[in-house]
């Protein structure tokens, strides 16, 4: 069984389990509360349907993870793998609000429906709701594994917001460096994914030299995840990212890219430190950066990444067809075009 194949079983579980846990506010006094998580989660509204959803990349990554363990059962997982997709969506709504965001995934933020104040509080909801459904694992899972889970779900929120801080401080700086990148992505990136597949060895019943070896494939997998991102972010086709080529460069987001190409002290730093980028001029801005070496550095950090991640889930013994997946969906991620 493929990775399409397992992605077809898995998907509409993922999708019911969410269903029921957003259920929570789903009565009459709360129904429109409840309209806005269901919005967000792009099953109502208008637009609604697979784009206005997203991939669900964090919760098959739980699933697959914990069959690959031995061949373990994964439904009785789904409660774990809702809990880090509503964590998720939770960050994006409160991420929506802090980067003026009026769209997602092609249509109005919640709080552009609905207003900022409204939305933090969906946002909210998304929040405690995932921390409700880790706790659900109790009818399937003992204690000590339900304990386990919920505080690497924990830890994982502390560092989101950790990553977020870092990431909004950043934006007014000039002496930022290399090495400042990491800390920040490794917050607002990896840490999901690594929560993910190491809550996925935990309820798969692997041991802790295994469960080790998962999570730095998942922490791995999402920083070279952000740099493909980044590259994408400047380089990107147009027509497959949906974005206008080089955005990143106008916004003046603080990428690994950018980064290199400021440590060098050419053109490119030189014209950053002037003004903001305008769009008439990014294809040339675009063009110096690469000329001093910026897309090769960040090709070069992402095949370093993707190459840790690889060599932690072989250590792992990722098995089955579930392990197979885990493979074919992580070359998926790093081998995209948008």
């Amino acid at each position: 069984m493929n990775l399409k194949q397992q992605m077809e079983i898995m998907l509409p579980a993922i999708e019911a389990e969410l269903q029921k846990q957003v259920a929570r506010l789903d009565d009459a006094a709360t129904r429109p509360f409840h309209e806005m998580l269901t919005y967000h989660l792009g099953w109502t509204g208008e637009g609604a349907g697979s784009e206005a959803r997203g991939k669900r990349i964090r919760p098959l990554l739980v699933l697959l993870t914990t069959a690959s363990c031995n061949g373990a059962e994964w439904l009785p997982a789904a409660p774990a793998a809702a809990a880090v997709e509503l964590v998720h969506n939770f960050s994006l709504v409160h991420d929506d609000i802090q980067d003026n965001s009026p769209r997602r995934r092609g249509r109005p933020t919640v709080w552009k429906k609905w207003s900022m104040p409204q939305a933090i509080n969906a946002g909210d909801a998304l929040f405690v709701i995932s921390n409700l459904a880790i706790m659900d694992l109790a009818g399937n899972y003992p204690a000590d594994k339900v304990i386990r889970s919920a505080r690497v779900l924990h830890e994982t929120c502390l560092a989101l917001t950790r990553g977020q801080f870092l990431d909004m401080s950043y934006e007014n700086r000039s002496d930022l460096i290399i090495e400042d990148y990491w800390p920040m992505v490794e917050g607002k990136t990896a840490a999901l994914l690594s929560a993910c597949t190491q809550i996925g060895s935990i309820l798969g019943g692997a041991d802790d030299f295994t469960i080790e070896q998962y999570r730095i494939f998942g922490r791995d997998l999402g920083l070279a995840f952000q740099v493909q991102d980044d590259i994408l972010g400047i380089w990107g086709d147009e027509a497959l990212t949906g974005k206008s080529a080089a955005s990143d460069l106008v916004e003046g987001k603080n990428s690994l890219p950018v980064l290199y190409g400021i440590s060098q002290k050419g053109r490119f730093a030189k014209r950053w430190a002037a003004s903001a980028i305008h769009p008439d001029e990014i294809a040339n801005v675009a063009r110096i950066l690469k000329d001093e070496g910026a897309y090769e550095f960040a090709r070069r950090e992402g095949a370093r990444l993707t190459n840790q991640a690889l060599n932690a889930l072989k250590k792992s013994n990722a098995q089955g067809a579930a392990g197979a997946a885990l493979i074919e969906l992580a070359d998926k991620l790093l081998q995209r075009e948008s």
